[in-house]
């Protein structure tokens, strides 16, 4: 059975590039494309234009690649919904998927994410009718995994606590600040959840400029971004890369050989910015 990737290659705001990046990802190395039916920061369906132009010229399967896709309530999106925004949320939830799957041109998903919870806290009734939604596709075997993403600790715990299906992953933008969002990494860790982080180069353009980051580059001869993927994998993290490069994408992926001593993955675990 397939298996999870150990890089995601993110899609989000390449607009009118989004195609030619999801191919030279692919080109690149990367498995696992991650994106979301939402028109405002995503072309969803430029991804699958990409996808099904390197399906026929024989570069991979669809069975080789680790597609995941989101659910967006209405407050994430703008005017080009996916959905009927008056329909019940379980319709909402089933035509955006269908949508998802017309775009990706493909019959089923390896991973269906809720983009995030419908307030900053807690958990509504919208959201568990979304959910209850997305465990139907799950049963219907529509979706290999469910996840959520943009989550706070707290929400993250009544969900593992009350629903049915629990979540596979959890998508979050990490930043070292907050230990590298570690609450809610720990809540991953005890829930058997793979934790993606995103945002981990640019939610850290601070911490990255110390110069112990730059020691470590230069003891490895690599680039900091590749240590901070190799940090995150450390860390058990999935992680996300969005890059527009394809040098950058080569690296990412070359950073999976690199494996950091367990004093330099303290520090990196520890680096958060205080401001002086």
């Amino acid at each position: 059975m397939k298996g999870t990737p150990s890089f995601l290659y993110g899609t989000a705001w390449k607009e009118e590039h989004t195609e030619r990046l999801t191919r030279l990802a692919v080109l690149s190395g990367f498995r696992g494309i991650d994106t979301a039916n939402q028109r405002k920061h995503y072309f969803e369906g430029a991804v699958g234009k990409a996808l099904t132009c390197l399906w026929d010229e024989g570069v991979c399967t669809r069975q080789e690649l680790f597609l995941q896709t989101k659910f967006t309530f209405k407050r994430g999106q703008d005017h080009r919904l996916p959905y009927d925004p008056s329909a019940p949320y379980a319709t909402q939830v089933l035509q955006s998927f269908e949508s998802s799957l017309h775009h990706l041109r493909t019959d089923h998903l390896d991973s269906y994410v809720l983009h995030g919870p419908s307030m900053n806290t807690g958990l509504t009734d919208a959201d568990w009718q979304v959910w209850g939604a997305m465990e139907h596709l799950q049963r219907a075997g529509k979706t290999r995994y469910l996840g959520i993403s943009n989550v706070r600790a707290s929400q993250l715990g009544g969900l593992l606590a009350n629903a049915t299906i629990k979540p596979k992953f959890v998508q979050n933008r990490c930043f070292a600040t907050t230990g590298w969002d570690m609450d809610v990494r720990r809540i991953c860790a005890e829930n058997d959840v793979i934790y993606q982080g995103f945002s981990l180069l640019t939610a850290n353009r601070l911490p990255l400029k110390q110069a112990p980051f730059f020691a470590i580059a230069r003891r490895y001869e690599v680039t900091v971004p590749q240590v901070v993927f190799a940090f995150a994998r450390s860390a058990g993290m999935l992680p996300l890369t969005g890059t527009s490069s394809e040098e950058h994408m080569k690296e990412d992926l070359a950073s999976l050989a690199l494996t950091l001593t367990v004093e330099e993955q303290r520090f990196i675990e520890r680096c958060a910015y205080t401001r002086s």
